[in-house]
This record gives C-alpha cells, sequence and structure tokens, in this order.
C-alpha cells in the first residue's frame, strides 16, 4: 500500500543521456522532498520500464511506479521478466500500474485484438501473479487470450517483494470492477472527482472484489493536474485547456453526466472538431476546474493538495500534459518539487 505522502509524474525535457539524467535528478528531487513515489508514462514512442529503471538507479526509498505501462503491448513474460528486473534494481521499490488505453489504441497501437478490454486485464494480472512465482517451479496458463507453458531450466530467485503490487487503469464502471477482481489499486485518471470516487469508482470496485471472492479493500490513486503561477488566472486557463483535451473523449460521458456539465462536454466535443483549442478551453468551466485540476501560485499549492487528497488513498501530482512544450513541462514539474519542499528547519 502507497502511504499517504503525494507522488509525481516526472516529465523532462533532453534528448538522449541528457533525458534521463533529468529524469534522475527530479526524482531525487521527489526523494528529498518526502514524496512516496514517482511515476512515469508511456506512449507510443516511450517505455515506462526503461525510465523506471534509471529512476530506480538513481534514488534510493522512493517508490517508483508505471501510470500507465500498457499491459497488452507485452506479452506477460516479457512483462513480468521486466518487473522482476525492476524489482531487483530498486530493492523491492516499484509498482507495477498497468492499463489498456482506448480500444482503438490497443488494435492499432499495440497490433492487439481490443475487445473485452477488461477479461484481457483480468486473466493479464491472474498470469503474472503465476509468474511471480516462478522461483518455485513450472507455470502454466490457458485461457482467452493468453497462452504459456514455463518449465525453467536454470535457477531463479525469489522476487524482493512479494506481492508484486499490481494497479490496473479504469475509468467506466466495468474497468474499474476489473480492479477489484484482480488489482491491489486503481490507477485513477485525471478526469476523475471526489463525488466520482464515492458514487462509481468505490462501489465498483467494491462490487469486483466481492464477485472475485476477494476480502479486500482496493485502494485508488488520484491523478491530479497542477497549473502553478503568480497569475492565477493563468494557472486556470492552463488546466483549462489540458482538461479540454480529455474532455472531448466519449470516455468521459459518465463523469461528465454525474456533475451536470453534458452541455459543456458537448461544446467541447464541438470545438475539437474543428480543432479550435481557445473555443474547447473556454468552455471549460470554473466548476470543472475546482473539481478535476489544482491551479494555484505555488506558496497555495500545499493548502490545495490536501484538499484533492481527501478522496483519494494517494495523490499523484502531474504538471499539465497538454499544451506546454517539454522545457516548460519540465520547469512546471520541478515547480511543484519545490512548493513541496518542507523549508529548512
Amino acid at each position: 500500500m502507497l502511504d499517504t505522502g503525494y507522488g509525481l509524474t516526472v516529465f523532462t525535457a533532453g534528448h538522449g543521456p541528457d533525458r534521463f539524467r533529468r529524469a534522475a535528478e527530479v526524482a531525487r528531487a521527489a526523494e528529498a522532498a518526502g514524496f512516496s513515489a514517482v511515476w512515469v508514462s508511456e506512449l507510443y514512442n516511450r517505455s515506462a520500464t526503461v525510465p523506471m529503471a534509471a529512476l530506480a538507479a538513481a534514488t534510493e526509498r522512493i517508490l517508483i511506479g508505471s501510470n500507465i505501462a500498457y499491459g497488452a503491448a507485452r506479452s506477460p513474460m516479457i512483462l513480468a521478466a521486466e518487473a522482476r528486473d525492476l524489482d531487483e534494481l530498486s530493492g523491492g521499490r516499484i509498482v507495477l500500474g498497468l492499463g489498456n488505453g482506448t480500444p482503438g489504441m490497443m488494435q492499432n497501437w499495440m497490433g492487439v485484438d481490443g475487445s473485452a478490454p477488461a477479461v484481457r486485464m483480468e486473466e493479464l494480472v491472474a498470469v503474472l501473479r503465476k509468474l511471480w512465482r516462478l522461483h518455485e517451479g513450472p507455470v502454466a496458463h490457458e485461457g482467452r487470450f493468453y497462452s504459456l507453458a514455463i518449465n525453467p531450466t536454470i535457477p531463479t530467485a525469489p522476487p524482493i517483494q512479494d506481492p508484486l503490487p499490481i494497479w490496473t487503469a479504469g475509468v467506466n464502471p466495468r474497468m474499474v470492477r476489473a480492479a477489484g477482481r484482480v488489482a491491489d489499486g486503481l490507477v485513477g485518471h485525471p478526469m476523475m472527482t471526489a463525488a466520482y470516487v464515492e458514487e462509481v469508482l468505490r462501489p465498483e470496485l467494491a462490487r469486483g472484489a466481492e464477485e472475485a471472492g476477494r476480502d479486500v479493500r482496493v485502494a485508488v490513486s488520484g491523478t491530479r493536474i497542477c497549473a502553478l503561477d503568480a497569475d492565477e488566472e493563468a494557472a486556470r486557463r492552463r488546466a483549462a485547456f489540458a482538461i479540454a483535451q480529455y474532455a472531448a473523449a466519449r470516455v468521459y460521458d459518465r463523469l461528465f453526466a454525474l456533475h451536470g456539465w453534458s452541455a459543456a462536454q458537448a461544446t467541447i466535443r464541438a470545438a475539437a472538431k474543428t480543432r479550435d483549442g481557445e473555443a474547447m478551453a473556454a468552455a471549460v468551466t470554473d466548476e470543472m476546474v475546482d473539481a478535476m485540476a489544482i491551479a494555484c501560485r505555488p506558496e497555495d499549492l500545499p493548502r490545495h493538495a490536501a484538499r484533492h487528497a481527501e478522496p483519494f488513498d494517494h495523490l499523484n501530482l502531474t504538471a499539465a500534459p497538454w499544451g506546454l512544450e517539454p522545457e516548460d513541462t519540465e520547469r512546471a514539474t520541478r515547480q511543484i518539487v519545490a512548493a513541496l519542499t518542507p523549508a529548512p528547519v
């Protein structure tokens, strides 16, 4: 279980070795500031596992997590092998956060069937749990999506961390229930509010756990976009732009309907079709910004972060992932760390 300290998504600029050097610097600063975890993301041009290795090698105590790694993009054997290496390199400090992306991403980016993503995730986690015990003997699995039979021919050392913390991503009920059925935690999305956590996420997690006969309370990790600026209105505009990029997707319809924001979402979606970023951001209301982002002066971040942490078991803070150049994103990430670094005694 992650402790109550904040997490930080590590975004940096740079190219070649310099990119990893910068990421290591940010992770060390977060560790020194008292953050409990640093998280890395993944896209079609960047892996999660390689940056996790760089951060693990650069730090000593802080947890290293993926938010998220694409589970469907790897075979269970390769994913388990990568996790074992990261477990050893970090001394047992990794959190494996897995997600699918959308069905279209699964098909077009990863080359796998995008149907039944929740069932696929449940099976993947079950196979990974088996593979985590490979040091005890052969592992076999025959399922809908995965088939494997591994009979170790050389000694396999036991993992340092056992069991491996596996968190899965979900927004809508079926994927959330998958986390309740098989995972240790739910990796939350920036488009989640306190009301959505209370009325949708926690009931669906409990339902999934009950369906699977698990007597557990599955933790919820939240993610909050942080836009910090001495000019608070500038910070709010940056947060609104980021929210708008997500809001156009239909996967968030349930959340927007829950809050009575569907009309505004329709306006955002219409503006997105014409690629009018200013109109998209203008349709994001103050209520949305206050519910789904932290937009404030740097000195006010501790107070706002504490409020946003309340619905979650862990709160991950991230610079706005849209609308900034890499150097600006790194600067914003470092600004989050600086704003939460305790003053010297």
